[in-house]
């Protein structure tokens, strides 16, 4: 049964080879090499599962996934992976290698949670494991499962095959607060490595090439610095820091009608002073300024910070600011995505089962979300022709890496369909069969594309003349970074401080249930009783 399989899945590769446009030069691992990749990545489909499962249950927030990050390094380690720990000043932060010559490809995805995103999964309905703790409520806790099941197969297929190349798999920490990647390439993470594959997860199964579409982004913090003074007693001798915070949210507010449509700014105030009857001697505000490319971030910024200036000199206070991070609009490679997407369309999507299908359509009902199922069929390459013209939106630091060495972001199925990012309904099936299918079919793919690009010297020189000559043509990485600029690893330590506690008991254990649904006793597809 096993050798018909795999003589089925080089029949379709050699196929897809053939025909798709452009795939034919790129897609140069010998077909049995990717059928033996592919085999390897199933037989590694519980790893998968476990992973998934467990970082699901850390659910740590960025710069405090210190549980995320000792797991998957034990796990890197134990095959023979070594680890780095602490890079780039970073607590959190590791690169796992393995392997000596031929080209190093960096291989990562994120792993950190959201903040009050507590989901049961499996739970169409709403219902937090604990009240206000993080959740992972974008599916951070699949995509590194992802790597490190791809990683392996193809590190099977090079021993056995004594192809060079060198694996480095890293994590990004801290995406929601988009505070790390320009660290790392100021650090020179990725100073010797020849290209880089990240991975996402989606509802759909892609990638794509090109200006991506989305903002990049600078992450500021300003604090204002005036006179505490009795606020009753003796108002006039003290100056409020947080009647400059108060001021420059005022001055932004009515400057954005005069900013282009593409822009998205906004803030949270961080400090706010101590009691009412005490003049705030201390106030804070954090802003993320989003434009959509490098000129106009650093526009956007420059506005800022006139804008906090002309607030304290109008409140006779001080201020200062801090950059807590920066994220370069995104930029696939062309070549990298077409030999990545020949591999994709040789996979397919997952085999979705009815109890998959009919969870999604309860998940989707019990939100009052648009009904769509699970879909079956590969997605479309992304191209600048088939996205059309943006008007500005979210961000991703992988653009700091994108402008750093030739990268592109696999997209793998592990969602429900039109749920809501950022938001508690996109936690429900981040550790169901969902998300296990879409890791399995994801790693797939991108294991065959490690051994197209270990196997292919010209992929790899290829993919670096588009970015020399034309990523790179009219634009060049240009970050809003200091030297002095240090990350923000004092983000979330309060929270975890509080929360950890009470979500350690509610740890997936893998040695005593098949699965973190089995341990939380949810029987899928667990759908709502019928009214």
């Amino acid at each position: 049964m096993a050798a018909s399989r795999t003589r089925s899945f080089t029949a379709i590769l050699l196929a897809t080879a053939l025909y798709l446009p452009g795939a034919a030069a790129q897609a140069a691992a010998p077909p049995e090499m990717k059928a033996a990749a592919s085999e390897g990545v199933k037989s590694r489909a519980k790893l998968a599962q476990e992973m998934v499962d467990s970082i699901y249950s850390f659910a740590e927030p960025g710069f405090q996934e210190f549980r995320t990050s000792e797991y998957v390094t034990k796990i890197l380690e134990e095959n023979g992976f070594k680890i780095e720990r602490g890079v780039a000043g970073i607590p959190t932060a590791w690169t796992a290698t393995w392997g000596s010559g031929g080209p190093k490809i960096g291989l990562g995805s994120d792993i950190d949670a959201l903040l009050a995103l507590s989901q049961t999964p499996g739970s169409p309905e709403l219902k937090p494991q604990v009240q206000g703790a993080p959740g992972h409520g974008e599916g951070h806790n699949s995509g590194m499962p992802m790597m490190v099941v791809a990683a392996l197969a193809a590190k099977d297929i090079m021993q056995a095959n004594n192809l060079p190349g060198t694996l480095m798999i890293w994590p990004g920490v801290a995406e929601e607060l988009l505070a790390t990647k320009a660290f790392y390439v100021r650090e020179g993470l990725f100073d010797d490595v020849d290209v880089n594959i990240f991975s996402h997860v989606s509802r759909d199964f892609s990638t794509g090439w090109g200006p991506a579409g989305n903002n990049g982004m600078v992450s500021v913090e300003y604090t204002f610095r005036g006179k505490t003074s009795h606020a009753a007693g003796a108002p006039w001798a003290g100056r409020s820091a947080l009647d400059g915070v108060e001021l420059m949210n005022t001055a932004w507010n009515m400057r954005r009608e005069h900013l282009p449509v593409t822009q998205r700014s906004h803030y949270v105030i961080t400090n706010g002073g101590g009691q009412p009857n005490i003049v705030p001697g201390e106030a804070s505000v954090w802003y993320y300024f989003r434009e959509q490319n490098f000129e106009t971030i650093r526009g956007l910024y420059e506005i800022g910070n006139r804008i906090s200036e002309a607030a304290a000199m109008a409140t006779d206070t001080q201020v200062e600011r801090r950059v807590l991070g920066y994220a370069a609009p995104n930029y696939g490679n062309k070549p990298l995505a077409e030999a990545a997407y020949a591999n994709i369309k040789a996979v397919g999507m997952p085999q979705w089962s009815e109890a998959d299908q009919a969870f999604a359509r309860a998940t989707q009902e019990a939100n009052h979300l648009k009904v769509e199922p699970l879909a079956t069929e590969v997605a479309e390459l992304s191209t600048p022709d088939s996205r059309g013209i943006s008007m500005g939106g979210g961000s991703d630091d992988i653009g700091d890496i994108m402008w750093t060495v030739p990268t592109i972001t696999i997209r793998y199925p592990s969602n429900i369909p039109n749920t809501i990012g950022h938001h508690v309904t996109a936690a429900i099936a981040m550790a169901t069969p969902i998300a296990h299918k879409g890791v399995v079919v994801g790693a797939e793919a991108l294991a065959m594309t490690i051994l197209d690009l270990v196997t292919t010297p010209s992929l790899v020189a290829e993919a670096k003349d588009y970015f020399q000559n034309v990523q790179l043509k009219d634009q060049k990485y240009d970050p809003v970074l200091a030297d002095t600029d240090m990350p923000g690893i004092h983000l979330n330590e309060d929270i975890m401080a509080r929360m950890r506690p009470k979500m350690e008991p509610l740890y997936y254990d893998p040695s005593k249930y098949d699965t973190y649904l089995e341990q939380l006793g949810i029987a899928y597809p667990n759908l709502p009783a019928k009214k």
